[in-house]
């Protein structure tokens, strides 16, 4: 088998470079976005999207990894397991709801989004019960210096 070589993960990229500005970000997150809506046309959702399982290429593009915890969508069929990573699980998978596939996948694009501009998680806890509550809540902040378009 042969793959193509990946040079790193965007995690690394951004513990080595910290928060970005909103254009660099915005392509990051256009890539990304890209990918993840080809795997939902192809019915797979991925339930473990974070910057640890994207990849980077020596041009800086995005390519999904890990596809240990994804699953193929069915019409009509709900999944309900709680699997991922739980600083950027969506509150249906934390909450043990039913939920269609495509959209916990988003909801983790967004946490990322935020890691990209914010260079830090929207939700932390080291307590998993504190930090599911506010997950479930959507306690977070904005902080002041982001452009009001971004936010």
């Amino acid at each position: 088998m042969v793959l193509e070589y990946a040079g790193g993960e965007l995690f690394d990229y951004i513990v080595q470079n910290g928060r970005m500005k909103e254009a660099e970000a915005r392509r990051f997150f256009q890539q990304m976005l890209c990918a993840v809506e080809y795997c939902h046309r192809h019915k797979i959702v991925h339930r473990d999207l974070k910057p640890e399982n994207l990849l980077l290429d020596d041009q800086l593009n995005v390519k999904i990894a890990d596809f240990g915890l994804s699953n193929i969508m069915t019409d009509g069929n709900f999944l309900k397991t709680s699997c991922g990573s739980p600083n950027y699980a969506a509150p249906e998978v934390i909450g043990g709801k039913l939920y269609a596939g495509p959209e916990v996948d988003v909801w983790s694009c967004g946490v990322i989004l935020y890691v990209l501009l914010v260079g830090r998680l929207p939700f932390d806890d080291e307590h998993i019960p504190s930090l599911f509550a506010k997950i479930a809540r959507g306690t977070y902040s904005i902080p002041q210096w982001i452009n009001t378009g971004a936010a």
